[in-house]
């Protein structure tokens, strides 16, 4: 009886941090669809805006080590409640900070950290330490699809806001959207941190030891490859939009549907690490990549196309996330997975900061974004490349109960 309460607590939790993710990444992932209009109305330029955003793909990874170490000694809930109060600060007080500084310290910090704190690192450990590893990919899968989900919701609500209320008004209403997933960390406030065990040397020995494991590293230089790629097309795509002629909504709808083909992918990936070594998943999706962004190219600059891209791209979107974690915790255990999957989100972002930035500088200097689709091509492919010498087991089928 206390085993079936246990999974039924877990699956809890897992359903909890889905909605978690659903707010904090639907509210950031909706950020590029602000460029234009603050562009038009502050005058500062797609370049200044970008490195705002930049400086905010960075901040969003730096925090989540540090999240993930808290969390890890202290549990989940205070950290996801305080991420959302500081996201939805940083949404409020965007409007009446409209330098170039004032957006750093808004998007590119508070926002940032906030949803940081809210994400990935934390989510899912608290669900990993707490279910057996047959069920981790699932449960991984299930937390990724919701922040998926909330990318699908939010993009087109966003677009649709700054048109009825102006970017003001819709950040705004970001910044009170944004504090629906309070009552969601409120119900992990109860949620324990799991007992050390007794030969448990400490975080810092784990982080030494990871960071001296060479499967390790291989997956964090991976990982910025996808930051790169992510932050790129989530930052400029309504910019490369603009620039085929086409009106804003296409923009909205193909973020939106990036979201929407996402949830598909990330349930796929969770039922994928369970019966496939992750390295070979992470292999076909980076690789899957390289492909699409080659016939996107190639093909006639349509709504049409966007969709049929932000579909098929939006299938290993982030579900490049479930086997990344798995790979972590397969290597060194889920007591410190928070921390050291922190530490590979913070390299997916050291890539973000440098696909959002030098995708404004292209736009600026050049008037496209021509080279930054080729580095994007090459980056992916190295990415899956790199993923196959990782050393990895084959994973063991679930045991059958009588």
């Amino acid at each position: 009886m206390s085993s079936l309460s246990s999974s039924r607590s877990a699956w809890i939790v897992t359903l909890l941090a889905a909605g978690i993710l659903m707010v904090t990444m639907g509210v950031r992932q909706s950020m590029g669809l602000f460029i234009a209009p603050l562009d038009a109305s502050t005058g500062l330029g797609i370049a200044t805006i970008s490195f705002a955003m930049a400086v905010g793909q960075f901040v969003w990874g730096a925090i989540q080590p540090l999240a993930g170490a808290v969390a890890d000694r202290y549990g989940p809930g205070r950290v996801l409640a305080g991420g959302v109060v500081t996201l939805g600060l940083g949404c409020l007080l965007t409007p009446w900070l409209t330098t170039g500084w004032g957006l750093v310290i808004t998007l590119g910090v508070l926002s940032a950290a906030g949803s940081g704190a809210g994400s990935f690192s934390v989510l899912m450990g608290a669900a990993a330490q707490r279910l057996p590893l047959q069920g981790r990919g699932m449960a991984s899968g299930i937390i990724n699809a919701g922040g998926s989900f909330g990318q699908f919701l939010f993009a087109p609500i966003v677009q649709k806001m700054i048109g009825v209320f102006g970017w003001m008004g819709a950040m705004w209403s970001l910044a009170a959207m944004s504090l629906l997933a309070l009552p969601l960390a409120r119900g992990l406030r109860r949620t324990a941190p799991v007992a050390a065990h007794p030969d448990d040397r400490g975080v810092r020995h784990a982080v030494l030891t990871a960071f001296r494991e060479p499967s390790y590293l291989l997956l964090h230089a991976g990982f910025f490859t996808c930051g790169f790629h992510i932050a790129f097309l989530v930052t400029h795509l309504p910019g490369e939009v603009q620039l085929c002629g086409l009106p804003p909504a296409v923009a909205s709808w193909s973020l939106a549907l990036i979201g929407l083909a996402n949830i598909a992918g990330s349930l796929f990936a969770g039922w994928a690490v369970q019966r496939y070594r992750s390295k070979y998943v992470l292999f076909w999706m980076y690789g899957s990549r390289a492909l699409l962004i080659v016939i996107y190219l190639l093909a006639p600059k349509t709504a049409m196309t966007f969709y049929l891209f932000a579909i098929a791209l939006g299938f290993t979107w982030l579900a490049t996330v479930p086997p990344t974690a798995g790979l972590v915790g397969k290597l060194f255990g889920v007591r410190y997975l928070s921390t050291l999957f922190g530490l590979t989100l913070l390299s997916h972002q050291i890539g973000g900061f440098f696909g959002a930035w030098l995708g404004g500088l292209a736009i600026s200097s050049m008037g496209n974004y021509d080279w930054m689709w080729g580095a994007d091509t090459v980056l992916a492919a190295v990415a899956a490349l790199v993923n196959l010498p990782i050393r990895e087991a084959s994973p063991r089928p679930a045991v059958q109960s009588v």
